[in-house]
């Protein structure tokens, strides 16, 4: 627990500031990060001629024998020097899983640091393929499709990171994915610094000291962490390429890694009080997005999760779904960028985002531009929770009922008012809602699909961008700067949300009661706002006969 005289720190969000009073620290944090290494020369066929030329004195002996065999000599040298350091080196079967494979292997020993494993698995890759014509000429492409090669994950225990994993293809350029987790690097800097906390799996479930965690995991964040990242990467991934180059081979060929972001996560984390308070949140939470947001299925699975079919185009949804028996993941996707929102450990709520390929975000991805990744990452985080307080508290301002019908100016054009009597509107309404967690936005071409998927019925992107005119013209939605996409505004967003809740969910229940000549009672599996509905239309049919407007 967080104790008593130290400041409480909470993130200035509008969904964290709601539920203020319950929860006793919040921190930021960047959590898996995974760069990829590659060799700049080694990605060109000239570069590659180039590099191979300062490697064996010619390029007499460049084609597909000796490329194998240096993929071979890279098993055999590992494979040696595993036995005789008393290395496990596990080849993995197709379908198992290396982060279920490497915890069982964890050393014993807490000071340990070094290699303690390398799992074998195949993956495709990009190899080199060489074609001789004439007289001695070489033609040098990728062979397509990608083959199926083996690729060496090293895992890596360090002072400073926790457990790393380099994967490194046998095929030469030898390209790289680095693994990293942020919560390591947290936890390991605290331990320094001397701060007391629990730590579950990859969550902290109590601090002694919140606001000096925050600030550890804050440095994560700034641009200081470009040179631990590549810090560590390098301490590591020379050692592992060595069995392909030794030392003199690398220093002969000048070959040296750069490195690009290729997939990471930012995560807000919220530290409740109890965790009853925590699991009443989260419920009510999901139970108030899930129709807004058009959420057509609740998935519930046990201890594993289905996999996209291969050549299958990423597809914007959102599910909510249970991989194991007590843990619920509320997900939004967006191609390649997913939004979770889920509980760790007995009482922290966790809110990530995530990009799946870092060039989705439009920062690009060179290990430089690792600040501007992670505040891409948190604004996108930063505008889900913004969207999920304004469906979970929604509220009408004074006046704006009456002011949604009456016309508009929008530039030098008169607009027409919002009738919500008419289905075409209300459809629009709830279109806005389902798209409003769109980390770039909506277009009128989206808006016109989403309501054609609700309707049924013919709706044409020119007919989104009028009705689009009259939300901006009320405030409701903004047109982002320089670009034909849209989004709505806070308070525009909780409006929305609360006319189309307060007609689908309370006004049309209550009101069928009238027109009902019995009303039934729930039935004997029914849920508590099924019983709730049927006391208030119970209620209501007693006033309207009081009123003698039912008989």
């Amino acid at each position: 627990m967080i104790v008593p005289g130290n400041t409480i720190m909470i993130a200035d969000d509008p969904f964290t500031q709601s539920y203020a009073n319950l929860i006793d620290a919040t921190y930021d944090v960047v959590d898996r990060i995974v760069l990829n290494g590659y060799f700049i020369l080694g990605q060109s066929p000239g570069g590659f001629r180039t590099w191979w030329r300062k490697l064996f004195g010619g390029d007499a002996e460049l084609d597909d024998t000796h490329l194998m065999r240096m993929a071979g000599r890279f098993s055999r040298r590992l494979r040696g020097w595993a036995e005789k350091n008393h290395i496990p080196v596990i080849d993995k079967a197709p379908g198992d899983r290396t982060c279920d494979i490497a915890p069982k292997l964890m050393p014993a020993d807490p000071n340990f640091t070094g290699i303690f494993a390398v799992i074998v698995g195949r993956a495709p890759a990009p190899v080199w393929e060489v074609q001789r014509y004439g007289n001695n000429g070489i033609n040098l492409r990728r062979k397509k499709p990608m083959p199926w090669v083996n690729h060496y994950s090293f895992q890596i225990l360090d002072k400073e990171w926790g457990h790393v994993v380099i994967k490194l293809c046998g095929h030469p350029p030898f390209s790289a994915q680095i693994a990293l987790n942020g919560h390591e690097w947290v936890a390991c800097k605290a331990r320094k610094e001397g701060l007391n906390f629990q730590k579950e799996e990859n969550c902290f479930t109590d601090v002694s000291n919140a606001p000096g965690l925050s600030e550890i995991a804050d440095a994560l964040c700034s641009s200081s962490a470009i040179g631990r990242l590549e810090q560590v990467c390098e301490r590591w991934i020379y050692t592992c390429l060595c069995f392909a180059l030794d030392f003199r081979d690398q220093e002969a060929t000048q070959f040296r890694y750069s490195y690009s972001i290729y997939q990471i996560e930012f995560s807000r984390n919220l530290l409740f009080h109890r965790g009853w308070q925590m699991d009443d949140v989260f419920d009510s939470v999901i139970n108030r997005t899930r129709a807004p947001l058009r959420i057509k299925t609740v998935k519930k699975l046990f201890g594993c999760r289905p996999r996209r079919k291969a050549g299958r185009k990423p597809k914007c949804e959102v599910v909510v779904d249970r991989p194991v028996y007590d843990l619920t993941i509320f997900k939004v996707h967006f191609g390649r960028l997913t939004l979770k929102m889920y509980t760790k450990g007995e009482r922290v709520l966790r809110i990530e985002a995530i990009a799946h390929n870092t060039p989705d975000l439009g920062c690009g991805k060179i290990l430089s531009n690792f600040p501007r990744i992670v505040e891409r990452l948190k604004s996108i985080m930063v505008r889900f929770l913004d969207v999920v307080h304004g469906l979970d508290a929604s509220f009408v301002d004074d006046g704006t009922l009456d002011s949604l019908p009456l016309p508009s100016g929008e530039g030098s054009s008169k607009i027409g008012g919002i009738d919500l009597n008419k289905a075409r509107m209300r459809a629009v309404f709830e279109a806005v809602v389902a798209l409003a967690p769109s980390p770039d936005g909506f277009t009128a071409a989206a808006l016109a699909t989403a309501v054609q998927q609700i309707t049924g019925l013919p709706y044409t992107s020119r007919q989104a961008a009028y009705d689009l005119k009259k939300l901006r013209a009320k405030q409701l939605v903004l047109r982002i700067p320089r670009s034909s996409r849209y989004q709505a505004t806070s308070p525009g967003l909780r409006t929305i949300a609360a006319l189309s809740i307060l007609r689908e969910k309370i006004l049309k229940p209550i009101l069928a009661a009238a027109s009902s000549s019995k009303l039934e009672p729930p039935r004997n599996v029914a849920t508590p706002i099924d019983c709730q509905y049927h006391i208030v239309q119970t209620h209501f049919r007693d006033l309207l006969s009081l009123a003698g407007i039912a008989a």
